[in-house]
């Protein structure tokens, strides 16, 4: 890990860990929406000078590995990626022109942690939750074509869906 980045007079290696929600933590992020989600993630965060290591569209929440240059704040990045890609979103897909007054996509928070020498660790973790999530979901789904629709939140316990390790428990 030591390919810095840099800057005119920085050398820098700045990640971070970011999960965000749907607004209401709906499952929205779905069908033709979930195909071009990665790629507006990613053109927003060139237009930040950033760049997205690793990302995971989750059907509740939305977790990515970023990085992030010095002279931009976490916050800075994050408010430009969650409101432009909720205009985008309510442009392409919800056949809203301009007005956006009160509609919301994503929640208001999100969860950040940096990421030091333990990258392998988060990535390491953030693949094993998708596919616990993934086959949580598909047992689910086969469950609910049997008529055992509302069993499955048995399956995923809080404390199966913890993660160990530094990213905050989600």
């Amino acid at each position: 890990m030591n390919a810095y980045e840099s800057l005119s007079h920085t050398r820098w290696e700045c990640k971070y860990h970011i999960v965000f929600i749907p607004k209401y933590r709906r499952k929205a992020p779905c069908g033709e929406l979930r195909k071009h989600m990665g790629e507006i993630f990613h053109e927003l965060a060139r237009q930040r000078e950033s760049k997205i290591t690793e990302g995971h569209l989750m059907p509740d929440h939305v977790n990515i590995l970023i990085s992030i240059p010095p002279k931009y704040s976490v916050a800075e990045v994050m408010g430009f990626m969650k409101g432009k890609s909720a205009i985008h979103i309510a442009r392409t897909f919800a056949g809203k022109r301009k007005n956006f007054v009160g509609q919301h996509f994503w929640a208001r928070g999100y969860l950040v942690s940096t990421v030091g020498k333990d990258e392998a660790m988060v990535r390491k973790t953030s693949k094993s939750r998708k596919r616990r999530i993934s086959a949580w979901i598909n047992w689910r789904c086969s469950n609910a074509e049997a008529g055992f629709a509302g069993s499955g939140k048995a399956a995923l316990s809080r404390s199966s869906y913890q993660a160990t390790g530094s990213a905050g428990g989600l």
